[in-house]
């Protein structure tokens, strides 16, 4: 199952979205902290260790944190866990990887959310933040999250949803779609900053809805399957593996 329909203007096939995403993080790398930063209301901080306390992240987890991008689920993770021992970050990206290593002593793995390279029954806890859009399938994605989990693991998947309703889906589309990346550019100076952003915007838009994210969680074996919105755009999808019967 793809998570957006195929963007022509961007990369001919599905085939083809892996390189160019890779190709549009690494030029926006050194600039996405503080876009993300200013973009949120400076709000991301405090919003990614609560959400990550309430979910039940605790000390003596061991996390992967999945399309880590430059670190930012994990630095909180960090915190809460006590060390960044625990942490592993996977990332495609050699870019947003960079800006990551800066921050913290994690594990580092470059490779894509459809082939994690790491083995069964690994972690405790499973991150992905702001990324499900950019991956090629959410089937083989979901799968991948279920084999690399333990019996009992939990799943969260941070996540920005477009409004149903026509007021606020008007005004998503115009913070989204034509505010935040006119200020990027304005700001940062950056073309491929300016382009990240409209792409963030192009995959909001297209973005299939919450009930398919939650049926292919389920579908990938996961239990406890939910969606918990917040201020009508953020979804925090959680799930867990199931233990096996005895």
């Amino acid at each position: 199952m793809l998570p957006h329909p195929t963007l022509a203007t961007r990369y001919a096939t599905p085939e083809a979205k892996p390189e160019f995403v890779n190709r549009l993080f690494d030029g926006g790398a050194k600039h996405y902290d503080a876009i993300v930063d200013w973009g949120f209301l400076r709000s991301g901080t405090s919003y990614r260790h609560w959400v990550l306390k309430r979910h039940g992240l605790l000390p003596g987890d061991h996390l992967l944190d999945v399309a880590c991008g430059t670190g930012l689920v994990a630095v909180e993770a960090a915190k809460i866990l006590g060390t960044a021992q625990a942490i592993t970050c996977l990332d495609p990206s050699a870019g947003m990887l960079a800006v990551a290593r800066t921050k913290l002593p994690a594990h580092f793995v470059q490779a894509r959310a459809e082939k994690i390279p790491l083995a069964d029954n690994s972690f405790n806890f499973l991150t992905m933040g702001y990324a499900l859009r950019h991956v090629t399938s959410l089937t083989e994605t979901f799968q991948e999250f279920h084999r690399v989990l333990k019996p009992g693991g939990k799943l969260l998947i941070l996540e920005v949803t477009k409004p149903t309703g026509p007021a606020a889906g008007f005004l998503f589309r115009l913070y989204f779609g034509r505010l935040y990346p006119f200020l990027t550019r304005l700001f940062t100076r950056s073309n491929e900053a300016q382009d990240m952003m409209r792409y963030y915007w192009e995959t909001m838009d297209t973005c299939v809805p919450p009930s398919a994210v939650l049926g292919a969680l389920a579908a990938a074996g996961f239990t406890a399957v939910k969606r918990d919105a917040a201020l009508g755009l953020f979804s925090e999808y959680s799930a867990v593996k199931s233990n096996p019967l005895p």
